[in-house]
């Protein structure tokens, strides 16, 4: 019965502990932010960094092709079912193309 009563007693506290550090931090959100004179407005830094900015950026849509991780998926070139073909069966019948 000691055990039990100790358990739950440790477990209160626990609790306790939580809730009052809950209240520490929600009280510390709650606080304006202090701005320095000159220093940069949060709010227009994030907004410059957001998907759709104004500032001309092109997206990237491809990240690690970019970088050379992976191969890209777009293709510059034209690519012609035909001639592919036309290529893979010179290849199997030993011509030179």
């Amino acid at each position: 019965m000691q055990r039990v009563r100790v358990g739950l007693t440790g477990l209160a506290m626990v609790a306790v502990l939580i809730v009052l550090a809950s209240a520490v931090f929600t009280s510390a959100n709650r606080e304006q932010a202090i701005s320095a004179i000159g220093a940069s407005n949060s709010a227009v830094v994030a907004n410059m960094t957001a998907i759709g900015n104004t500032l001309g950026e092109k997206i990237k849509e491809e990240p690690l092709a970019e970088l050379g991780a992976a191969p890209s998926t777009t293709s510059t070139e034209k690519t012609d079912a035909a001639e592919i073909a036309r290529q893979q069966e010179a290849q199997q019948n030993g011509e030179v193309r």
